[in-house]
């Protein structure tokens, strides 16, 4: 038995005034210990986010006291200011519950669709006494049979057309066939005879001349045969083709067999349709496999899923999906959310859902799928084999759908505007941050130190601007701030900013790391007679410290800005490395050989020109070292053995 509670509040732990209205945690505390649904609504009242628990008071304890350790939860609990639950038998209950309240209230903080467009399905009119096959984007209705979603509105109808070619069935445009409906539903006496009924006022539709009608329209066929035509087409959108095929191949060789020729020529032709339509089509596994791999790709606030559908060990279509969140939630609840979502739709549930992650109701969400389509259907993660490789391929065509969708919509510039208004507004710029550079230092304990410098012109990367220094000061151990005011005292110097190569004077300068390198940033711009904005951000809580207040700013999780500026932090952090490690594995690869008695510069120099590179060297056998020209047999048996001591030691 569902119950229902509406808690209306002010902040979430304070205690009020006595005859206040109760906080939102001690309203929390009242809520019964039962599996449910729980709504977090706003000031307005709206709903924000819904979500499920097996004991409803224990879960919303966690979003009071923010011992949930989502990144979004403390500015969502923010927002809220009342709530609302529902209590119900049983966690499968609690399940189905979520969806249909999210399907409702499409609460910010869920994850869904990006776009909220109704998808194209096929549709079968079960309800009706000839039932028809028709394509359609209503909301699924009672006695109508639905098989999708398809997000490529062209493949449905082609899907269509080719069914109608195989077995013949009724199109619900029909003119004809909606009359012949009518006139059913008028007189539901008629229907034992409706074929005989049909035929003596019916006159023939199109379809069924160029034969891709079965001749309802003219009482051409009974209800039998026709509901054998319905089985038919409802086992191909299954994907249940093998079915479809022998049956056909049994209806060709009786009609033969009756020298029914025209018939056995007609289904003969259906069955070419079917063998071409299967060579079109990618052979995944040779075992019956009936299952559906779910891979998904994510930028910070966006992302994609596609589905594989795989039945009888034929990928039979795949479809893709924008989702409203990306990684600004887990991939455990990005994952979930959609099954939820895509699942609630379709009615083609297969025996088992591959995903990327481990998902902690992925029994629950088993029971619930199992329930859907009335046999058993798993939730699992493969880990290696051809299921593996299958959802890796799945994930890499949802970053080609989520490319696509932002090139389409603009969706990249929009947000990388945004950013750069957010950034001016945050750090109290003069103006949008148009040019950003961003430097950072990489050392192994003093030796090797390098310094990168990348930039991004209006929220791009510029590579061609990119640069990096070697640190020139002896260091005996890493010193971050007396290798960032070296890089920036050459960068910004007199000579540096008159030189064209290295671009126009930033609007904005960032420093990879916290206040001891912004310290050193800003000592040495002020030493240069400089005023360049400049900020450093922090690795651990991607604070961002400025020169004008001791507190970091804290820019909003999943905003526009925090991503531009951690994304230059990791590109500068990238290139910088990089080059570290050139340097390192060069250094290393000089030491090593020079350890190797009888390799002098020449014969180093043949080495690395034949390998190419280190690594390439270290992974050589011996007989490829031999491959040398001018190394002898017992100098690359030497060379291998001080390689391998190298690596033993490392």
């Amino acid at each position: 038995m569902s119950q229902s509670f509406d808690g209306q509040g002010g902040s979430l732990g304070d205690r009020p005034e006595d005859g206040g209205i109760p906080s939102i945690a001690e309203q929390v505390a009242q809520v019964p210990q039962e599996p449910g649904c729980y709504l977090w609504r706003d000031a307005k009242g709206e709903v924000i986010y819904v979500g499920k628990a097996k004991n409803l008071r224990a879960r919303m304890r966690q979003y009071v006291t923010l011992q949930d350790d989502r990144a979004k939860i403390p500015l969502m609990m923010q927002i809220v200011r009342s709530f609302d639950y529902v209590v119900v038998e049983n966690e499968h209950e609690a399940l189905v519950l979520e969806r249909n309240l999210i399907a409702q209230y499409h609460p910010y903080f869920n994850v869904d669709y990006k776009d909220d467009k109704s998808y194209p399905f096929i549709a079968i009119t079960e309800s009706d006494a000839y039932p028809a096959i028709k394509y359609t984007r209503e909301r699924h209705r009672k006695g109508t049979r639905y098989f999708g979603p398809y997000t490529d509105a062209h493949a449905a109808r082609d899907t269509i057309e080719t069914l109608r070619k195989v077995i013949p069935i009724c199109t619900a445009t029909c003119v004809e066939w909606k009359k012949a409906k009518r006139y059913l539903e008028k007189h539901p006496d008629d229907l034992a005879v409706a074929n005989i009924a049909l035929a003596q006022r019916g006159r023939p539709c199109f379809f069924s001349h160029v034969g891709l009608g079965p001749g309802v329209c003219v009482g051409a066929i009974d209800t039998a045969d026709y509901a054998r035509n319905v089985r038919q087409v409802e086992q191909f959108l299954n994907g249940k083709r093998r079915d479809v095929v022998n049956e056909l191949t049994l209806q060709m060789r009786e009609a033969a067999a009756d020298l029914e020729f025209e018939k056995a020529g007609r289904l003969k032709r259906r069955l070419e349709v079917l063998t071409g339509l299967e060579d079109r089509q990618q052979v995944v596994f040779s075992s019956n496999v009936s299952m559906d791999a779910i891979g998904v790709y994510r930028e910070e606030t966006i992302s994609a899923a596609c589905v594989f559908v795989v039945r009888e060990g034929i990928t039979i279509r795949s479809t893709e999906f924008i989702l409203n969140k990306g990684n600004d939630v887990s991939e455990e609840e990005l994952v979930e959310g959609f099954l939820k979502r895509y699942y609630d739709e379709t009615a083609d549930v297969p025996a088992e859902v591959d995903v990327s992650c481990d998902l902690a109701d992925a029994d629950l969400l088993g029971e619930w799928l199992t329930a859907k389509r009335g046999r058993a259907c798993t939730v699992r993660r493969p880990i290696r084999g051809d299921k593996r490789h299958l959802l890796e391929t799945a994930a890499n065509n949802a970053r080609f759908a989520l490319n696509r969708y932002m090139v389409r919509t603009g969706y990249a510039d929009d947000r990388t505007n945004q950013a750069l208004l957010q950034l001016e507004s945050a750090l109290a710029l003069d103006g949008p941050p148009l040019r950003i550079e961003c430097f950072d230092i990489s050392t192994l304990h003093g030796r090797f130190t390098v310094a990168s410098m990348v930039v991004f012109t209006n929220g791009r990367p510029d590579k061609g601007q990119y640069r990096r220094f070697k640190i020139r000061a002896e260091l005996d151990e890493a010193n971050d701030f007396l290798s960032m005011s070296e890089v920036l005292g050459r960068r910004y110097s007199p000579e540096r900013m008159a030189d064209e190569r290295f671009g126009s004077r930033p609007d904005l300068l960032v420093v990879d790391g916290g206040k001891p390198q912004l310290t050193a940033a800003i000592e040495q711009l002020d030493e240069l007679g400089l005023d360049i904005p400049v900020c450093g951000l922090a690795k651990s809580d991607e604070e961002v410290f400025v020169p004008w207040d001791e507190t970091p700013i804290v820019l909003p999780s999943g905003s526009a800005s925090l991503y531009l500026i951690k994304q230059v932090r990791d590109e500068s952090h990238r290139f910088a490395i990089t080059f570290h490690r050139e340097l390192r594995d060069k250094a290393m690869t000089v030491s090593v050989l020079d350890e190797v008695p009888g390799v002098g510069p020449k014969r180093k120099r043949a080495i690395m020109r034949h390998f190419g590179s280190f690594k390439r060297l270290r992974e050589a056998s011996l007989e490829q070292i031999a491959e040398v020209k001018g190394i002898s047999a017992s100098v690359a048996e030497d060379v291998w053995r001080e390689l391998r001591a190298w690596e033993e030691a490392k």
